[in-house]
This record gives C-alpha cells, structure tokens and sequence, in this order.
C-alpha cells in the first residue's frame, strides 16, 4: 500500500528511525544551543530558532520545537531582562497586583518587549523567595519585598535576604551542614573505598526513605530496578517548580556538596558512571554554586573529570533548566536533556528501563539525594527513628511570606501541621484564620479545622491535600476565594505541556469557566473526571481535585467547584 505523497510505509519507519539516530547523537547539544541563541535576540524564536537546529545537523523543526515551548526560550530578552513571579505565594502577598505595577513601571507588556528590544519582561512560576515575596529576577539580581516596582526603578536599593532557617528535629539531618557544620564527602569516601553498591542499596532500604519530589516512591526499590545495567544514568532533579518550595535552592545554594555526594552515592549504588544535575534557570545563584562545587569535587578527587579516562569514580555534569513546571516530571525532564519540547511521555517503558538516550535512568529529587549522607553515616535504623513507621524520615518545610515567620524548616515527618502553622510559623502576621496551600499548586487546601493532620503523604491524602515537597502557602481574609480559583487554573494552562488532550484542553476550559467568575455549569462535573481519569501525568490528573479541595476550604463562595 502506498500512502499520500508516495511514501511506502516502511520508508517512513526509516526516516523516523533515522531522525531519532541523529537526535541521539545531537540533540544534547540543542538546549545550551538553543539558550546561546535566545540570548543574543529579541525575535521570535521562528526568526532564529531553525537555524541553530540545521547548525547542529537536525532538522529545523527539532530547534523550533523546544524554542516555542520553554518559557526561557519562547520569551523575548532585551538587553535589559526582568523576570517577575506570579506563583501562588507571590499573588497571595497582593493578590497579585504587583504585575501590573511592574508593567507600568517598565512600560512592557508581560512576556514581551519595548520596540527598540531594550527592556523585556517574562513571567515565572517561582523564584525561590516565597518567604519574602512579591519578587523579581532583574538579569540575574533578585528584587523581593512590597517596595518590588521601587527596586527595579532605582528608587530605593535592591533587597533580596537569605532564606531563614531552622531545625526543628534535634538532630538535623537535611540541615546537618547547613546548621550543625557537618563536613561532606567523608561518608562518600569511606563508602566508595570499603562498600559494595548492595551495601548501599541494603542501608537505604533499611532507612524506608522515599523519594521527596512528590510521587513518595521507596527509593532503594527505585535503584535496584535498574540492574546496574550498563549506561545506567542518576538523575538529580533540582527543577523544583512547586510554588511556595524552596527547598531545593536552599541545599542547592547553601550545601551542593552534600548534594553532589549524595548523587555520587546513588551512582554507586546504581553501578553508574554518569550522574547529571538539573537546575532550574529561575535559580541562577543555585546554578553558578553547584558549578563551583563540581569544579572543587573534581579538583579534590571525589568525582571523574570525564567519560573514558578510567577513573571508576561517576562523572557528573551540571545541567541548567530553560522555565517549565511539567519539565521537573521524570519522563518530560528526561526529553529537554535529549533536546526536545518537555512533554510528559507515556509509561511504560519507566526511565528505570528506558530513559536518557535509552539507557536505565534514576531520577531522584535534589532533597531525596542530600538525605543519602546522613543515612550511610548513621545507618538506616536510626533514620527510621525520625517520623512514624509508615513513613520515616525528616522533611524540609517552606513557609510563605504570609507567616509572622516564615523560612524553612526541617520537621519530622508526621508532625502536626498544626505545630508547623501556629509554633514554627508564628501564624499568620495578620492574624485571624488561615487558609494552607500544601503539596504545590496541584496539591490542596486546609482550613484551620483541618490543621490537626499529621504531616504524612497517606494523612494528608485523606484530607484532599498531597505533602508534594511540603511548601505551605498561607492565605489570609484578603484573598478573593474567586480570584484565587482563577490564578490556580491559569497556573494549570499555562504549565500543562500539551501531550495529551484531556490536560490541554482541559486545563484551557477550566480556565475559561474561573475567568467568567460564575459558578461552573453541570458540564464541568464530566471534564473534571476526564481530566482526573485521562491525563498523561499526575499533572492533569491532580488539577480537579486540587480545585474541588480549594472549594471544600471556601464553600459557598466557590459554590460549583466540588463536584
């Protein structure tokens, strides 16, 4: 049978094999490629975005693709660029006023730029400074505070402070060299040069400790699915995307060597040679200081400088992310690293069988690996001390600037949110009741009643929330309930990656529904459970009840939304 335009079936199975050869050999190379060139350009990425696909061998689809799709990339950047944070826990501080104070103040149009390509503005889903918002990234210098639209214009200095923290566990062990002053790379020595990778596999099963990104999954099951398999790649993922988390950034920043070695442990255990750091772009002090600590780690001979040279210790390559909240997904971070458009891929085959090029991949949260250390120096018996038996270990805990205190704290799990919210947070600095984002933007929403669950993923499951990576969004009376379901589904629209229908379309119908400002009609009931039913990824499933968990804390003024 011969299809249209004369194409024999198998030709095209060919050329399709061909065109991913290619990729494979190339692709790699299209991310840095694709950001040097947005870089230098104002344009459209239609303008200059084929061409760096044809330089590197590939067709020009393959550099236009991601162009359009990565925030970082489909933006205009002037000469001067502002990146200005309209995340959850940026609109609860005003609800979310400050972009258009920054639109005026700058005379540009939210993701474009002024004619002459001078001044261009982008809007981001976070920054990292949840704690001290409204903020803004002006080129790589950050702004935070109420005073943002005086920062950027000059008219009063630059603030940006340092993430509070504090230890609420009497033995830290996530802060145990950011508080405590424990070195790194003692343990990762000592294991390397006496252990077995069984070694460390045993001890981490041993410990119960599961995967921090938000799946929750048992992390030493994880490592030994892939077999030690030949190519096997450990991913560290540090494109923490959920509003109201800064957990990541603060390890990233604060403590990358204790992050290093912990990927470097999890590449032995795995039998991998070659680990990779993912670091989202909004993190451009995380990204230069976990480039330093690389050079150092290589330097003092904890790490390989390179593929092939014999060394049998892992070669690690720092990676920087280009702005997509679906992209910190497994199968959707795997396909920006290979160069493509990052959309969430169907399972299986799971990244433990197939993932990076082909090869078995592990992808483990930048929390998840800075837990290692700690575990294969103290043993796995005592972590489990820490949390209830179900679900031990320690958590990071990001509290939003609408706290008397907010910061990060490290708590045990299973401590009452309750003593999170009222003790370490101080409640909220306006008093009166509280309203709590838990889990990211597609996690749920508690109401002072509600305070009382312990801080388990199971728990806090059942009451319409998820522990996610546990940044908590505080909103007080001031917040439009409306307004708010409105902001939660522009987040899902403009995040979703376009891979399947029910979450592309959805995600836009919903948004149409909030926009009105009406209750939903009786059709939304049916796109709520094809979204919850039929999307890809957790991304579109968790949408609709995120929104039903939001109309449960507000009730009537959200009438409509529970179904």
């Amino acid at each position: 049978m011969v299809e249209q335009h004369g194409h024999m079936p198998h030709e095209k199975v060919a050329a399709a094999r061909a065109l991913a050869a290619r990729r494979g050999r190339r692709g790699g190379l299209l991310p840095a490629a694709l950001s040097s060139a947005r870089a230098g350009t104002p344009a459209d990425p239609g303008q200059w975005a084929p061409q760096v696909g044809r330089v590197l061998g590939l067709p020009a689809a393959a550099g236009l693709g991601p162009a359009t799709y990565f925030a970082d990339l489909a933006a205009p950047h002037g000469e001067r660029h502002v990146r200005v944070c309209t995340a959850t826990a940026c609109f609860a501080t005003q609800g979310g006023r400050h972009l258009g104070e920054v639109e005026r103040e700058l005379g540009v149009p939210a993701n474009g730029a002024d004619p002459k390509g001078g001044t261009s503005l982008q809007t981001v889903h976070c920054l990292g400074y949840c704690y001290a918002g409204p903020a803004a990234l002006d080129g790589t210098g950050p702004r935070t505070g109420t005073d943002l639209v005086n920062q950027l214009a000059g008219r009063t200095p630059p603030r940006a402070p340092a993430i509070p923290v504090a230890d609420a566990t009497g033995d830290p062990v996530l802060l145990s060299g950011i508080v405590a002053g424990r070195p790194s790379w003692d343990t990762w020595q000592r294991t390397f040069a006496r252990l077995s990778p069984e070694d460390v596999r045993r001890e981490v099963a041993a410990s119960g400790l599961r995967g921090r990104g938000g799946a929750g999954f048992p992390v030493a099951a994880k490592w030994a699915s892939t077999g030690a398999r030949p190519g096997t790649v450990v991913i560290a993922n540090g494109d923490e995307g959920d509003p109201g988390s800064y957990a990541d950034r603060l390890l990233m920043e604060e403590d990358p060597d204790r992050v290093l070695e912990g990927l470097a442990l999890a590449c032995f255990a795995c039998g991998a040679r070659r680990g990779v750091v993912l670091v989202r772009s909004e993190y451009p002090a995380a990204l230069t200081r976990m480039r330093r600590a690389l050079a150092c780690a290589v330097a003092d001979g904890h790490l390989a400088e390179a593929v092939g040279t014999g060394d049998p210790r892992p070669v690690v390559e720092i990676v920087e992310g280009a702005g997509s909240y679906v992209a910190g997904e497994e199968t959707a971070l795997i396909a920006r690293l290979e160069g493509a458009r990052g959309c969430a891929r169907p399972r299986p085959p799971y990244p433990t069988d197939r993932g990076l090029w082909g090869k078995p991949t592990v992808v483990n949260n930048v929390e998840t690996l800075a837990s290692v250390p700690w575990i294969m120096q103290n043993g796995g018996a005592r972590y489990t001390r820490y949390g209830p038996p179900e679900e031990s270990g320690t958590k990071l805990v990001c509290l939003s600037e609408r706290f008397a205190h907010p910061g990060a704290f490290e708590v045990r799990l299973g401590t009452p949110v309750r003593r999170i919210v009222d003790e370490l947070g101080g409640g909220l600095r306006s008093g009166g009741p509280v309203v709590l984002q838990i889990g990211g933007p597609l996690g749920g929403f508690l109401t002072d009643d509600d305070l009382d669950v312990p801080l388990t993923s199971e728990a806090l499951a059942a009451r319409g929330a998820a522990l996610g990576h546990a940044g908590m969004v505080a909103f007080d009376t001031q917040t439009d309930p409306v307004e708010l379901m409105r902001h939660i589904w522009e987040f899902a629209a403009l995040e979703s990656c376009g891979a399947c229908s029910p979450c592309r379309v959805g995600t836009r119908r919903g948004l149409e529904i909030a926009a009105a400002r009406t209750p939903p009609g009786p059709s939304y009931e049916s796109l709520a459970r094809l979204m919850g039913e039929g999307s890809m990824c957790a991304f579109g499933r968790r949408v609709p009840a995120a929104v039903r968990s939001l109309a449960r804390a507000y009730g009537r003024e959200l009438t409509g939304w529970d179904r």
